[in-house]
């Protein structure tokens, strides 16, 4: 009993050695294949974070060099615009010093001393031409005879202007109405067209912009007005 006892035991205890060997060596290869899966995954995560860092530096590179591209070419700009001006300088001052001489200015005085009884008629009558012609070509812009443009003053002298011409029209119109409607219309655009003539003086007063934005809203005011008086007196421009 004894001996087989013995072989009982050294058998058992052969088994349980084979069943810790293969313990081990499972555990040995799960082992390595889990750090060779880190060890992949830790190489991945690098790369990805070396790629993200060389786009991030390239990206960097790439909006310096065109901040550098742009500002050579801004300093280009300005050196080219001043070497300009100096050379317009330059030739503005050459062309002074050579106009401008002692000899000449005594020369010019002479002839225009000379010239003067002829020349300042002239240019008179040349001046009050073309103050005429002047005139005629804003009175056709506004609409109104020149002799009326000429009654008034100011930057908005022709909406004045077009005011008194479109109150003529509304005496007009007046003349040929005798009905209780047809008196109030008449009012009723005398009333606007009062209202008008105090806008054009406020513009006056204006900043230049402001003012153009106000004269361009009376003037589409009046042109309604003189829409409304034409069609009183059954007339429709085309």
């Amino acid at each position: 009993m004894g001996l087989l006892s013995s072989v009982r035991e050294e058998r058992t205890e052969r088994k349980a050695e084979k069943k810790i060997r293969k313990g081990e060596e499972k555990a040995i290869k799960y082992r390595a294949k889990a750090q060779a899966k880190a060890s992949t995954a830790a190489e991945r995560k690098l790369r990805k974070k070396d790629l993200r860092t060389e786009q991030k530096f390239h990206k960097r590179a790439q909006k310096q060099e065109r901040k550098t591209i742009k500002a050579d070419a801004k300093a280009q700009q300005k050196v080219a615009a001043a070497e300009a001006k100096t050379v317009a300088e330059q030739s503005k001052a050459a062309a002074e010093a050579a106009f401008f001489t002692t000899t000449k200015m005594k020369r010019y005085l002479a002839v225009g001393r000379l010239a003067a009884p002829i020349v300042v008629p002239i240019a008179y009558r040349a001046a009050v031409a073309a103050r005429a012609q002047l005139t005629e070509f804003q009175a056709q812009r506004a609409g109104v005879p020149a002799s009326v443009l000429t009654q008034f003053g100011g930057p908005s002298a022709a909406l004045r202007a077009r005011i008194a011409t479109s109150r003529d029209s509304a005496q007009k119109v007046a003349a040929t109405e005798s009905t209780a409607e047809g008196r109030a219309f008449v009012d009723a655009m005398t009333g606007r067209l009062d209202n008008l003539l105090v806008a054009a003086d406020a513009a006056d007063t204006m900043p230049p912009a402001q003012r153009k934005s106000a004269q361009r809203a009376i003037d589409n005011e009046l042109t309604a007005i003189d829409n409304d008086l034409l069609a009183r007196l059954n007339v429709h421009p085309a």
